[in-house]
């Protein structure tokens, strides 16, 4: 399975795939007709507290990171996710940030991908 990041203001394309926005909150401003999306997974974005603490600011990234990882460790969302897609090729994770190095759908990708990797 090919996982892809996409911010949600860009134009829904055929190649995307399976999408699916990855964020707590809807988009600002982003009607459901052109989000194009096949699936709202709130269970899989960081909670509200963590969202808050970090407010985007690069200095607490790798913490954010960290502890994002461990909320996703402490979670089924993501294993349940995984069970939902099936046989879908390719999956395109959607999210409203505008920081596209500091983001959590960043490491929600790393983390799924290594989930995949240990599937038989």
């Amino acid at each position: 399975m090919e996982l892809l990041l996409k911010r949600a203001y860009e134009p829904a394309l055929p190649t995307d795939g399976y999408r699916v926005l990855v964020d707590r909150l809807w988009p600002r401003g982003l009607s459901k007709e052109r989000a194009q999306l096949d699936e709202w997974a709130k269970d899989l974005a960081p909670s509200t507290e963590l969202r808050q603490w970090f407010g985007h600011d690069p200095a607490r990234w790798d913490e954010f990171a960290r502890d994002y990882r461990s909320e996703l460790e402490a979670s089924t969302a993501p294993q349940d996710f995984l069970a939902r897609l099936g046989a879908q090729e390719r999956v395109t994770l959607v999210y409203a940030a505008h920081d596209q190095e500091h983001c959590h759908p960043l490491v929600l990708r790393a983390y799924l991908q290594t989930l995949l990797a240990s599937q038989p």
